[in-house]
């Protein structure tokens, strides 16, 4: 892998020298506009509307927008002011628990390998962070800005997540209009997360847009026609509980499980072959829910506390 950035880290009188290489890349297909007569690549060109000039870069000059169409002039010299001395060092701050930090900060990830010299230090690190469940809240300076980072075992080596600082964080504004689900909504959500759950797996997700991308660029290539399959539209949820029964119905199905009904003392249900088996869950239905139970269902339920 890449070298991007040489130093150590550095917590308490520890110093472990490293190196920093991406984690990641993208997958993304990159496109260039031609010109559809002759399909040459087309060139960008900085032009000056009010001078209808083109600009050289030796003439560009850095300018922030305080106000609508006021500027003020930056030079190198005063960027260069504000620059963060070189440093070559990842300095730990804190250590804390990871489920601490919410993955919105998380930025971009880094891998982390030890100098040779540095194999030891650099596993006892590791080890130290994986056993305690610990991760370390760092900063460093890389291409003369600083960083706020997130260190953490990884895979039996350590990664780096450079984060957002809070300010960056935009605030999430939700109305809840004073909505609030009934028990039974609760009850039946939580039953169709258990049904859809699983261990995770990266393996099983793949980028399918990505993929149809690819043939497709691969057919042109060889001079050959696709056609691409429409997704289905997926259908309008008029009422929120015969949503939830509907998706419940189906992954029940597919775990090979018998149906789950909303009797009418509240309890979810399992009917199969031998008879109703009731669920732990205990919820109350609303008197309109109650209301949309059939007799014969509400026939069942009183005969059943009988």
């Amino acid at each position: 892998m890449h070298t991007l950035w040489k130093g150590s880290i550095s917590f308490g009188l520890v110093n472990v020298p490293i190196k920093m290489h991406a984690a990641t890349e993208s997958q993304e297909f990159h496109f260039n506009y031609l010109h559809e007569a002759c399909h040459n690549r087309v060139r960008y060109i900085k032009k000056c509307p009010h001078c209808d000039l083109e600009v050289k870069p030796e003439d560009l000059v850095k300018g922030y927008e305080y106000e609508k169409d006021q500027y003020v002039l930056l030079a190198d010299k005063d960027l260069e002011a504000l620059e963060q001395p070189m440093s070559r060092s990842i300095d730990i701050l804190n250590f804390i628990d990871l489920k601490e930090v919410d993955p919105i900060y998380y930025q971009k990830s880094y891998y982390l390998t030890p100098e040779d010299t540095a194999q030891k230090a650099y596993r006892l690190l590791c080890q130290a962070m994986a056993d305690t469940g610990k991760v370390a809240i760092a900063r460093f300076t890389m291409r003369s800005k600083q960083y706020l980072a997130c260190l953490r075992s990884f895979d039996e080596g350590l990664i780096l997540e450079t984060m957002y600082y809070p300010a960056e964080i935009r605030h999430l504004e939700v109305t809840w209009d004073k909505v609030t689900p009934t028990e039974t909504e609760i009850a039946m959500a939580q039953q169709l997360i258990e049904n859809l759950a699983v261990p995770f797996d990266p393996e099983m997700y793949r980028d399918e847009l990505r993929e149809q991308m690819r043939e497709m660029i691969e057919r042109k290539v060889a001079g050959e026609t696709y056609k691409v399959i429409a997704a289905p539209e997926p259908g309008k949820v008029v009422d929120l509980m015969e949503a939830l029964r509907a998706s419940l119905a189906v992954t029940e199905q597919e775990k090979g499980k018998p149906e789950l009904r909303v009797a009418a003392n509240g309890k979810l249900d399992r009917t199969g072959d031998q008879g109703i088996e009731t669920e732990t869950t205990q919820v109350k239905p609303t008197n309109q829910e109650k209301s949309t139970l059939t007799p014969r269902r509400r026939k069942a339920s009183r005969a059943k506390g009988a």
